[in-house]
């Protein structure tokens, strides 16, 4: 999988990791892929959630590594 973008959130707190990487996505290109890494722990919930109801795909599952949040969206 190539990464075309990448969106560091590490420190934001919900409902940022939400808000800024659908600000992000609306503005690639379609077939492009995001990775977002965050740490707030309500977003291993909400950005799956809310990115698939905007139409977009998650790549593959979110990875959790420690306390970081890593995810993977195609749009």
């Amino acid at each position: 999988m190539t990464i075309d973008f990448t969106l560091d959130l590490r420190g934001e707190p919900c409902p940022y990791p939400v808000i800024y990487t659908l600000e992000t996505l609306q503005d690639m290109e379609k077939g492009q892929v995001l990775q977002v890494i965050a740490d707030c722990p309500a977003a291993f919930k909400n950005v799956p959630e809310e990115v698939v109801k905007h139409g977009y795909t998650l790549a593959q599952d979110p990875v959790k590594n420690g306390q970081e949040l890593i995810f993977y969206i195609q749009k």
